[in-house]
């Protein structure tokens, strides 16, 4: 399995046609990944925790609505995609052998909005099993690359894992969708995409110091780290590709790459 960051922007994608970032997820199955998983690791930007933490779910994840003021049909969308204790399993397994632990586990907790959203436009029969990884967005990115370098092994056998995030990250600053875009937004972006593409994987784990306007484009790294656990768990020399480029509201860039394995 090949790994991936998705840029999940406005939890309002699920439903409006006029981000371009819909289609694209739409099209997944048919267009970026044909084979389809046997379960889905989803490390999402949603769920921020000191350690390292799985939902260990038995039946049906919970469908988490955690933001607000968006049209009242979003508040009823359900995505009753099955858990995946075995899987919970062994990511904690995985993790605690190389020096993460120790793990926790929540059992009550379902999927949030960076998980379940792009979940529901790339997989909407909401039939393969799903376990969520949380960030540490307090460690950094080396921690969340050397994580996912831990959860390497699950690739081969049969577990998409999915970093959701957003390649710029700033609420503070969005504007109208025909306005230029930000010059911050996108020379970040652009950095972003060259050191991806180019396996500048040192300047990736040290963006902060490394990147142009790293901190207008991520004042807090929880939206950036998603990508370095799918950078990592693609392990050591994997190629970076852009599978989609889009922007709206002037500064969200909806970016979004695959990390291929060079083995």
């Amino acid at each position: 399995m090949d790994t991936f960051f998705i840029s999940h922007g406005a939890p309002t994608l699920v439903i409006d046609d006029g981000i371009p970032a819909r289609k694209f997820l739409q099209l997944w199955k048919s267009s970026i990944m044909q084979e389809l998983p046997k379960a889905i690791l989803m490390v999402s930007a949603h769920w921020d925790t000191d350690a390292p933490t799985v939902n260990l779910v038995q039946g049906p994840n919970d469908t988490i609505y955690d933001f607000y003021g968006f049209p009242s049909k979003m508040y009823k969308l359900k995505y009753p995609a099955p858990g995946a204790p075995d899987l919970a399993k062994k990511v904690k397994e995985l993790l605690n052998k190389s020096g993460f632990g120790p793990i926790m586990e929540e059992k009550n907790r379902g999927l949030d909005h960076g998980a379940w959203v792009p979940l529901m436009l790339m997989y909407p029969e909401a039939n393969i099993p799903v376990c969520q990884l949380s960030v540490q967005s307090r460690k950094g990115a080396e921690h969340h690359y050397n994580l996912g370098k831990a959860l390497a092994p699950l690739r081969e056998e049969g577990v998409l894992i999915l970093g959701s995030g957003n390649a710029t990250h700033n609420m503070h600053y969005i504007g109208p969708d025909d306005g230029p875009i930000a010059k911050w937004a996108s020379d970040f972006d652009t950095w972003l995409k060259e050191a991806c593409i180019n396996g500048r994987y040192d300047d990736l784990n040290n963006y902060e110091a490394k990147a142009p306007s790293a901190r207008i484009s991520h004042p807090w790294p929880d939206h950036l780290v998603p990508l370095h656990v799918a950078l990592g768990a693609a392990g050591e020399q994997a190629k970076g590709e852009v599978i989609h480029h889009s922007w709206t509201n002037r500064t969200i860039s909806y970016a979004s790459y695959r990390f291929t394995s060079a083995k």
